[in-house]
């Protein structure tokens, strides 16, 4: 879907929708216990522990466990989840003039990857094969 002009969250919504859905069924399907959330930008005690100059630094989050990390033996301590940053994301639309819907799909994606403990090549190669 060309975009010309920024999306309301409901629309930014259905696009990280459409994105998600579109992710090869063997990842989409280990993610289901994970929370997405989308927020015009990242709280302050994020900006702090990620040390950002500015909150259009950060596109996307993952915060959790990553799966190969986890254990049995461990008590869970928060919900894993994934930010998409609206604001940031649109900004990185308009400066480059990308497509949206691959911005944010490259975004889901490099999130989600974290989840699995993946390495940048890993989430590339994904990227490439869908």
């Amino acid at each position: 879907m060309k975009q010309n002009h920024p999306p309301s969250l409901n629309q930014f919504e259905a696009l990280a929708r459409t994105a998600f859905e579109a992710i090869p069924d063997e990842l989409r399907n280990r993610v289901e216990n994970v929370v997405f959330r989308i927020e015009d930008f990242p709280d302050a005690e994020t900006e702090r522990e990620m040390d950002l100059e500015s909150p259009f630094d950060l596109l996307g989050l993952y915060r959790g466990v990553p799966l190969g990390d986890k254990s049995i033996q461990d008590t869970p301590m928060d919900v894993d989840m994934i930010f998409l940053y609206r604001r940031p994301i649109l900004d990185y639309w308009c400066e480059t003039g990308e497509d949206l819907a691959h911005v944010i799909r490259h975004v889901l994606i490099h999130e989600i990857g974290h989840h699995f403990g993946l390495s940048d090549d890993d989430m590339e190669r994904i990227e490439i094969q869908t």
